[in-house]
């Protein structure tokens, strides 16, 4: 019998060394821990700043809705948890500097994507990629 407990006790403690073994590695490997590739993000949100035409109201829109994507990408980088980006912008709200800017520009986004008829002026894609761009200045994406 003394046996049979040494063979369970070494199996138990290997299962256990292998599981605390997987957890380090994931907990090491995951998205979230690493930094963003800053130039990366500095390219792709001049790219966007650059493609805002005033006098051409569809430039306002894909500004905004490529501002929208680019902070979702910066959030999920992160590691921020959520399944939509509202969800994410919740758990990341202690990280905003401007929680309102962010949300009214994350919510003229979803005015464009959803409501097909909506008029956005250039102050006012101005002002939203002005929220876009401190939600990636928070995320220390840019």
């Amino acid at each position: 019998m003394g046996g049979d407990g040494t063979i369970i006790f070494f199996f138990a403690a290997i299962i256990i060394i292998v599981g605390v073994g997987l957890f380090a590695a994931i907990t090491l490997t995951k998205k979230g821990s690493s930094t963003l590739n800053v130039e990366k993000y500095r390219v792709q949100w001049l790219k966007i700043e650059q493609s805002l035409q005033r006098d051409n109201e569809p430039s306002y829109h894909l500004a905004i809705l490529n501002a929208d994507k680019l902070l979702d990408q910066a959030l999920r980088e992160r590691g921020i948890k959520g399944q939509t980006m509202g969800d994410r912008m919740k758990f990341a709200k202690e990280s905003w500097t401007n929680r309102n800017a962010i949300w009214e520009a994350h919510k003229l986004r979803n005015k464009i994507a959803h409501e097909p008829d909506v008029r956005v002026g250039y102050d006012d894609a101005r002002r939203a990629l002005g929220g876009f761009k401190q939600g990636l200045k928070d995320m220390g994406a840019i």
